[in-house]
């Protein structure tokens, strides 16, 4: 491991990490995809799928057939689908306790405002597949969609080279009875469930991580749809101490480091953790903290997906921490647990954005009207100050709209 100093270009590009994410090569082959897939919808997927996914489809093979995903389970064991159900009830338990309470506010005169809140009516769920099949992706994005009432949910996942999905994905989805299943990945499939084809309706919002192309292909068309967020390589920070286990620490940094790209920063005031520490694991960074309140302050700035506090009073130091997207605390909740069963969304901002982004909820799938209703007595009261912001601002015809009740 690395060790940064406090002052320098290599910590200084750790809290500017999010400059790196734009490439403008990447970003000059997404648009060319974009306006591919714009212009001749299907085609354009299935040529991009035969080019990088190497499967050859046709557009009728573009949809998952039901038949596809029932057989699915004859390649599942019984004990992975019982395994499976112990986390879905584990991340419907979550998002079921969250709640979305519409504002209401009615006062005299007869004046009523408030808020409908409705589900989105469609979400386009991105699964990578590449190596490995992320089937966590699957239930920690479909479910929030589910409990917030989502009616449509689509999954847009590569194929492999014979032009089949992951069976585990496809008994995953189906659990949670989802079956509009898409074979694409990539750029093409971020455009087509943004801009629709003939046999790909769009989507009112995208969900989900993928690599340098997916997220630059969501960048362009945010404003067709919506996105969660733009993510980067996973990231974890560990603030420890000399109370701290270093065979704890190495397994957590070491399991961060199986993801390609992955960061891992370790956080410590304790000389003696860098030494046991720093030669054991190959990848990633210490920085040496005087105390606890520098240690949660390098942190802030980092503002990581992940956090560990392994320090022996891990709860007073989270009542410090306002920038980290996934918190655990003490020696007994590593990342791993955040990443498959605990409950919330392992779908978390990445490189720095932990500032403003959090981790998807139900009010990510969700949409609000306002409500506003006057009585004749109560609009009166407003005319006067409509009057005199509706001359300022040069619109003298929507004073006019408000007066004309009272002509008569």
């Amino acid at each position: 491991m690395q060790i940064l100093k406090q002052t320098g270009a290599g910590i200084q590009r750790l809290y500017d990490r999010h400059t790196s994410i734009r490439k403008p090569k990447i970003a000059e082959k997404v648009r060319h995809i974009i306006e591919d897939v714009q212009q001749k919808g299907d085609e354009a997927v299935i040529k991009y799928t035969r080019r990088f996914d190497k499967a050859k489809l046709s557009p009728k093979d573009l949809r998952v057939p039901e038949n596809e995903i029932s057989a699915a389970f004859q390649n599942i064991t019984s004990d992975f689908v019982s395994s499976l159900k112990v986390v879905l009830s584990n991340v419907f338990l979550f998002y079921k306790k969250q709640n979305q309470k519409a504002a209401r506010v009615r006062q005299d005169d007869g004046i009523l405002l408030k808020e409908n809140i409705l589900p989105l009516d469609s979400v386009g769920i991105y699964v990578p597949a590449g190596t490995a099949p992320l089937v966590s992706s699957v239930y920690m994005s479909v479910i929030p969609a589910k409990v917030a009432g989502v009616k449509r949910i689509v999954i847009a996942t590569p194929p492999d080279k014979n032009g089949h999905v992951n069976p585990y994905i496809l008994a995953v989805a189906n659990l949670l009875n989802v079956n509009e299943i898409y074979k694409m990945g990539g750029a093409q499939a971020i455009a087509a469930l943004s801009l629709g084809t003939k046999s790909i309706p769009k989507v009112d919002k995208i969900i989900g991580p993928g690599n340098m192309y997916v997220t630059e292909a969501k960048r362009q068309l945010f404003g067709y749809v919506d996105i969660d967020m733009l993510a980067g390589p996973t990231e974890l920070v560990i603030i420890a101490n000399r109370y701290s286990n270093p065979n704890f620490i190495m397994a957590d940094l070491e399991a961060q480091s199986e993801h390609l790209g992955g960061l891992s920063i370790l956080v410590t005031t304790s000389k003696q953790l860098i030494k046991q520490i720093r030669k054991k694991v190959a990848k990633g960074y210490i920085i040496y903290a005087k105390n606890i309140t520098e240690a949660i302050e390098i942190t802030n700035k980092i503002a990581p997906e992940h956090l560990q506090i392994l320090t022996n009073n891990p709860v007073s130091v989270a009542k410090n921490i306002r920038n980290a997207a996934a918190i655990f605390l003490g020696p007994y909740s590593p990342t791993a647990l955040g990443d498959y069963a605990a409950g919330p969304s392992h779908v978390l901002p990445t490189l720095g954005t932990a500032r403003f982004f959090s981790g998807i909820g139900i009010s990510d799938f969700m949409k609000k009207s306002h409500i506003i209703s006057y009585s004749k007595r109560a609009l009166e009261k407003m005319k006067d100050p409509i009057e005199k912001i509706a001359k300022l601002e040069g619109l003298p015809k929507h004073y006019e709209s408000v007066n004309a009740r009272f002509q008569h």
